[in-house]
C-alpha cells in the first residue's frame, strides 16, 4: 500500500480524484449518480475509489447497465458503499473491523501482513489528501449486498 500524503492540496475529493488520472471512472460514475456535489461540499468524507483497472474487473455489461438512468438508485448505493463519514486515514481505518458506510451497509475491514482491505478490495494507495476528506485508491468495485 502507497501511503501518500495526508496533507490538504486544497482541491475536493472529486477535483483531487480527477487529478489523480486513475480514478476517471469513478468521476463519471459520480456524475451519473448525480454525487459529485456532495463530495465537493464540506465534508469530510473518506472515499474509498475504486481505480479505472478496478471498475474494469466488472463483468461484462455492469458498468454500461449501472450508467444508466433508470439504475441510477443502484449506482448511487454503490457509491456510498464506498464512502464513510469524517476524514479516516488508513491507520484510523486498521483498528476498525468494519467500516460504516453512507449506504448504511457495513463493509468488512481486513488488517493482514501490513495489507489492508475493505470489504475484500485493498487498499492500494492511501491518504491521498483533499480540502473536504481522504482518498483512498482500492483495486475492485464493492457491491453492497442490499440496494
Amino acid at each position: 500500500m502507497n501511503t501518500v500524503t495526508n496533507i490538504p492540496n486544497g482541491k475536493n475529493l472529486v477535483d483531487t480524484a480527477a487529478a489523480n488520472g486513475s480514478f476517471r471512472t469513478f468521476g463519471k460514475a459520480l456524475d451519473a449518480a448525480g454525487m459529485t456535489e456532495t463530495l465537493r461540499g464540506t465534508g469530510p468524507f473518506t472515499v474509498f475509489a475504486p481505480t479505472d483497472a478496478a471498475f474494469e474487473k466488472l463483468p461484462a455489461g455492469k458498468l454500461e447497465s449501472l450508467f444508466k438512468p433508470e439504475n441510477k438508485e443502484e449506482l448511487v448505493s454503490l457509491l456510498n458503499y464506498h464512502v464513510v463519514s469524517g476524514r479516516k486515514t488508513a491507520a484510523d481505518v486498521g483498528k476498525w473491523d468494519a467500516a460504516r458506510t453512507v449506504n448504511g451497509q457495513s463493509a468488512p475491514i481486513i488488517l493482514k501482513d501490513d495489507q489492508l482491505s475493505i470489504d475484500g478490495a485493498l487498499i492500494t494507495s492511501a491518504d491521498i489528501g483533499s480540502s473536504n476528506g481522504l482518498l483512498h485508491g482500492i483495486d475492485k468495485v464493492n457491491i453492497p449486498t442490499k440496494q
